[in-house]
């Protein structure tokens, strides 16, 4: 099992940046797959970002450049460092961790991919 726990988020502004932070408890993070979603009250869950157990990354569109996802396995995190912040990225961001038994990563940018899920840390970026 694995419980997941962000931090990190809080309110900035514009063109500020924030580091979030995703810690487990139980299994050790380094076996799997860990992704930052968003997703704002009424709307769609958006990926954000994943990286591999191998320290391969992929981001969306709306973040690439601004955005990096790291991992520290020593401490049992993954980090999601957020540069150049925007009041679009604003929402409650939560890390997911999946993927221990697979053997790559087709579909990790979608949310059924994911095993565990944390409680989520809300960003509010002010104009």
């Amino acid at each position: 099992q694995v419980q997941l726990v962000e931090s990190g988020g809080g309110l900035v502004q514009a063109g500020g940046s924030l580091r979030l932070s995703c810690t487990s408890s139980g299994r050790a993070l380094s076996s799997y797959a860990v992704a930052w979603f968003r997703q704002a009250p009424g709307k769609e869950r958006e990926f954000v970002s994943a990286i591999w157990r191998d320290g391969s990354c992929v981001y969306s569109e709306s973040v690439k450049g601004r955005f990096t996802i790291s991992r520290d396995n020593a401490k049992n995190t993954v980090y999601l460092q957020m540069n150049s912040l925007k009041p679009e990225d604003t929402t409650v961001y939560y890390c997911a961790a999946g993927g221990r038994l697979r053997g790559g990563t087709s579909g990790w940018t979608t949310g059924p991919w994911y095993d565990y899920w944390g409680q989520g840390t809300q960003v509010t970026v002010s104009s």
